[in-house]
């Protein structure tokens, strides 16, 4: 079976940094990734990642970077409207 054939079933799958990927159902999952719950062909795979993954930036990135928005008296919500 080729890797990208059109009969291929992809599973998407996450890594401990929440980043997204997908990888055909005929192989073994990869050390340190697991299925989401999500597969079927390629583009509905992709689709889902991309509905899905909106921040590209590592898990440990934004907890860092929460952590010196924090540090620096940043809110870390939305400020609300005057009444």
């Amino acid at each position: 079976m080729s890797w990208d054939s059109e009969d291929t079933t992809f599973r998407v799958v996450v890594n401990h940094e929440e980043q997204y990927s997908i990888w055909p159902d005929y192989l073994d999952m990869p050390n340190g990734w697991r299925e989401v719950g999500v597969s079927g062909p390629k583009q509905k795979c992709l689709d889902h990642i991309k509905e899905t993954w909106t921040d590209m930036r590592p898990l440990s990135l934004r907890k860092h970077m929460e952590g010196l928005a924090q540090a620096a008296g940043a809110p870390t919500t939305a400020p609300k409207e005057p009444a």
